[in-house]
């Protein structure tokens, strides 16, 4: 059996950072791989995607909840994340996830909202250019986490690509020994990158997001058709995007996908990245070309 010698195989739900870091040390003296899927909660399919693989490709999974402060710009934008632990509890018991860590604020920042591991320099543009300090807060609890929990694999969704490769960027900095996996990108019927926020628009603004994902189909269309003028195809996601009035655009790049330069000619490395406000929501999506 897959959890053979060890204690228990009912999901196990921990509040403490060393109940974490036993267990971690038990499965190595077990000689038992485990995964680790680092969330904020509020999971939707594209988690439980992240949550099937790291069960596949390991012996045990071990998923994070926690809303980490210091990664947010904005005090109300905290307050407004979304949160149902209860609901988060019963899709990942339902996955058959082996541990589950529900740490409080105090428990990961014993010493304050201090981020104490600085973003690398690929955290610079896009992301890290509207919103200062972010990735500084993302780097800190991903580190305190892969050195409370030393795992073989962590994975991350595509959606967040930038984030992708600042923590693949960062692991590699500090020598922490893990493989970070990138996910692909699910998607609602409609095409609309799932997303924690996708729960805050209504109805027009629903409609209205989808031009995130209808100005990467056309991007990609634009490219098969033999377009190699990555300005010409950022200028027509640019338009396609405006047309819906209740659309703002915050940026529209194609970059090259393993630094991120921005490109002036489409490649085989080619990424489309976007970053749109709906109403009062901001999204992102992105798509290989």
């Amino acid at each position: 059996m897959k959890k053979e010698n060890f204690p228990s195989e009912k999901m196990k739900l921990l509040k403490k950072v060393f109940e974490l870091s036993e267990i971690s040390k038990s499965l190595v003296l077990f000689g038992k791989t485990m995964g680790f899927v680092p969330t904020m909660g509020a999971l939707h399919e594209g988690h439980i995607s992240l949550v099937r693989k790291c069960l596949k490709e390991n012996d045990f999974c071990a998923v994070s909840i926690f809303v980490n402060p210091t990664q947010f710009n904005e005090k109300k934008d905290l307050k407004k994340y979304p949160r149902n632990l209860k609901k988060d509890m019963e899709l990942l018991e339902r996955e058959n996830v082996d541990f589950v860590f529900v740490p409080s604020e105090k428990e990961m920042y014993p010493d304050g909202l201090v981020s104490n591991a600085r973003a690398p320099a690929i955290s610079k543009s896009l992301e890290g250019k509207f919103r200062k300090g972010h990735f500084d807060g993302v780097c800190t609890i991903v580190k305190k986490l892969l050195e409370i929990a030393p795992c073989q694999k962590a994975y991350f969704g595509q959606k967040d690509f930038q984030q992708y490769l600042v923590i693949k960027k960062m692991v590699s900095e500090f020598k922490i020994p893990v493989e970070i996996v990138l996910c692909p990108i699910v998607r609602e019927k409609s095409g609309l990158a799932m997303s924690s926020r996708n729960k805050r628009l209504n109805a027009a603004e629903k409609k209205s997001a989808l031009s995130l994902s209808k100005s990467l189909c056309l991007a990609k269309k634009m490219v098969l058709r033999g377009e190699k003028d990555a300005g010409k195809i950022k200028f027509e996601m640019k338009k396609l995007i405006e047309n819906e009035k209740l659309s703002k655009i915050e940026y529209v790049e194609i970059c090259d996908k393993e630094n991120l330069v921005p490109l002036k000619k489409i490649s085989k490395n080619a990424i489309a990245l976007v970053a749109v406000w709906v109403g009062k929501i901001r999204l992102i999506d992105n798509s290989f070309l």
